[in-house]
């Protein structure tokens, strides 16, 4: 894997708000990803998150119109919890320092891992924000987003506009039909520049968990396939939002407690 974060790529993040790493994974470690991720996936049979009983395509009671959300992309968390060979990719420490160093913490946790597949002709992926989803409120939080497939501008590739994470705020705009939903909420930011992310199977980006980003609809009759993880810096504590955390773990949780529960929160990364 090509791991090495120097300090150009550093300042580039910290200022775009997403920084793009072509060639992460070499031919063998992108087959290695592939083979994993689609066994992980088929294992889950349609599952979308562990001890819950929402399946791919349903609505999850973030976004009310399941015909429509259902046919962004099929979405599968937290596949690190359900097998071997994806724990050991997304528990690697060495993504664990590249987002330490992106993100200037010391410590990263795993938020949650997915997969996103956007099958053919799929619809895009409004523009939004990750952070306000998620039951900790840090302005450093980040993602990695591997593809698996080559992501073009005809298949679904992301878009960011740059600079977005240091205006944006943790209020939930939540994810619209619309691509401009997002600018009733951050009107400075509708005549933006966006910035296209094509990107060669095997390579990645980095984006805060502030920056405003989208994808384009699967204009092809191929698929469209991501490996994802969202990275908590160590320290978070619970803001009350559940998001993803399992019942039995939500019952232990008051606002304010440290997100260090190794089952649910690994810790991959310490300087």
């Amino acid at each position: 894997m090509n791991t090495t974060i120097s300090s150009t790529q550093i300042e580039f993040y910290q200022e775009n708000g997403y920084l793009i790493i072509e060639n992460f994974l070499n031919n063998h470690e992108l087959e290695v990803w592939r083979e994993a991720v689609s066994e992980a996936v088929k294992q889950r049979q349609g599952q979308k998150i562990p001890g819950k009983n929402s399946l791919v395509g349903e609505d999850d009671g973030i976004n009310s119109d399941a015909e429509y959300f259902g046919k962004v992309f099929d979405q599968m968390i937290n596949l690190w919890q359900t097998n071997q060979r994806v724990s050991k990719l997304m528990c690697d420490p060495k993504i664990g320092k590249m987002a330490a160093q992106l993100a200037g913490v010391e410590g990263i946790r795993i938020w949650h891992d997915q997969a996103l597949i956007k099958k053919p002709w799929a619809n895009p992926t409004s523009w939004h924000l990750d952070t306000p989803f998620w039951s900790f409120s840090d302005r450093r939080a980040l993602s990695i987003w591997v593809a698996l497939d080559d992501a073009t501008l005809e298949n679904g590739c992301l878009f960011f506009i740059p600079g977005s994470h240091k205006l944006t705020g943790f209020e939930n705009p939540g994810i619209g039909k619309n691509m401009d939903a997002i600018f009733s909420f951050y009107p400075d930011f509708a005549k933006a520049r966006s910035v296209s992310a094509p990107m060669k199977a095997g390579s990645c980006s980095f984006h805060n968990g502030l920056t405003i980003h989208g994808a384009h609809a699967n204009m092809t009759s191929g698929m469209r396939r991501a490996m994802t993880c969202a990275y908590m810096p160590t320290g978070s504590v619970y803001n009350g939002i559940p998001n993803i955390l399992p019942e039995a773990y939500l019952h232990q949780l008051k606002i304010g407690d440290l997100l260090n529960d190794e089952n649910q929160n690994p810790l991959i990364f310490t300087a």
